[in-house]
């Protein structure tokens, strides 16, 4: 049997752009997860930390472990193990829903929103620092397409559109 072999234009824009995407993205974590190992914990710890940092400030105390890994975007299974981790470090807490004895809901502990605190006191900085190698426009820009890209792969993930052919 022949094998197939497939060639992939290096110089294309498209392949470029995704190469660019994901060595910045590779990057950006090489960046950030010692910030983050300061504190004690991983950037992806961080993320669930914050997210449940911002339900709080939008008034709701806790989180059922379906919302948070929708507003994640990560599986069930990813939230558990995350949420696992941060309840030994006693930065949450998991408790059973009042409403549906199969949900369970989590919430940051005080330890937990005051390790949120410590972070955010030199986060911006942080993002900053990261971010300073664009000019204002530039990173105005920056978002504009970030924003317009994430916009296409949710309509991509939704099955909104096609992932083109396979």
């Amino acid at each position: 049997m022949a094998s197939k072999t497939i060639e992939i234009d290096h110089g294309r824009p498209t392949e470029m752009a995704f190469r660019s995407l994901i060595r910045t993205l590779g990057l950006l974590k090489r960046v950030m997860e010692p910030h983050f190992a300061r504190f004690g914990i991983s950037g992806s710890q961080w993320g669930v930390l914050r997210t449940l940092h911002r339900a709080e400030e939008e008034g709701l105390g806790e989180l059922r472990l379906t919302d948070l890994g929708d507003r994640l975007l990560i599986r069930p299974a990813s939230v558990s193990g995350a949420v696992d981790r941060l309840q030994r470090l006693g930065l949450l807490a998991r408790v059973a829903s009042t409403t549906d004895q199969r949900a369970k809901n989590v919430s940051l502990t005080s330890a937990g929103r005051e390790l949120v605190w410590r972070v955010l006191e030199t986060h911006a900085g942080k993002i900053e620092a990261v971010l300073e190698g664009l000019n204002e426009a530039e990173q105005q820009e920056l978002h504009r397409l970030l924003e317009r890209l994430g916009s296409h792969l949710e309509m991509m993930a939704d099955g909104r559109i096609s992932a083109g052919a396979a």
